[in-house]
């Protein structure tokens, strides 16, 4: 079952890096009390919690134990989505509210004025999924599964608007993501770049790519349309097309498997 699927210790883990780091470094007395807290806000957003929303996005639209494609539209995966994905970005705009204030607003560093250029990416983020538009399809609260040409939407018809959100929103994060990350490296070695600093960024970020290759490995990823409403969608059609590609179908398949791909599946 889908709800069996649990993400609960990610904020966890978010919460004891950033802790880590701050009391590390507070301890190390090489950066003020408020660049420490910064450092710990930082590193629990853009090490774990917006990354970790990124993956989850990617893919979990179709999560380990669901009874698919039976059930579809399971929208578990967007739910945590966007509750990393704000959360991060909260924590890290406090976090530069603390340098503000730290620092009477200079930023005369590379890491400075790179974290600025993550901070807007990430906020373009955020004010361009309230622009994403309307969702359509069959399973719209304001449609009528029997009636399609009840089935309009921003998403469902893949107009311009939808279409530009989507290279925005996807390209942009990702771009965010990989500049953060260099952010923080620059970060550290401001701070001295501390030997247990650089192993909890190694064990975040390695983590992270484990994530990344399970769900290429595992085939994991599935189209959104076939993950909100079913394996008789594609993409850009209009209503509905009888079948998917092959290939759609069998990373639909292989997603739905806890326990990895389906060996009579081609990988």
């Amino acid at each position: 079952m889908a709800r069996a699927f649990s993400l609960w210790p990610l904020p966890v883990v978010a919460a004891l890096a950033g802790v880590t780091a701050w009391h590390g470094l507070q301890q190390d007395g090489r950066i003020t009390p408020a660049m420490a807290v910064h450092a710990g806000l930082m590193i629990a957003s853009w090490s774990v919690l917006i990354p970790a929303g990124g993956v989850i996005a990617r893919y979990f639209k179709v999560t380990p134990g669901q009874n698919f494609p039976r059930v579809v539209d399971n929208l578990v995966w967007w739910h945590w989505h966007r509750a990393l994905q704000y959360s991060g970005i909260v924590l890290s705009t406090g976090g530069v509210l603390l340098v503000l204030l730290d620092t009477g607003g200079r930023f005369g560093t590379v890491h400075g004025r790179l974290g600025l250029a993550v901070m807007a990416i990430g906020w373009i983020q955020v004010l361009s999924a309230w622009s994403r538009g309307t969702r359509g399809g069959p399973t719209d609260r304001r449609a009528d599964r029997e009636r399609p040409e009840t089935w309009r939407g921003d998403h469902y018809d893949m107009t311009l608007r939808r279409r530009l959100f989507e290279h925005v929103h996807k390209r942009g994060g990702w771009a965010a993501i990989a500049l953060a990350d260099v952010a923080m490296l620059l970060g550290a070695g401001l701070a001295g770049s501390p030997g247990w600093l650089m192993l909890v960024l190694g064990l975040l970020h390695g983590a992270m790519f484990c994530a990344v290759l399970d769900g290429v490995l595992r085939g994991r990823w599935v189209d959104t349309y076939t993950a909100l409403w079913g394996m008789s969608f594609v993409r850009g059609t209009s209503p509905v097309r009888p079948e998917t590609s092959r290939a759609n179908q069998d990373a639909s398949a292989r997603a739905a498997r806890p326990d990895g791909p389906d060996p009579r599946l081609p990988a």
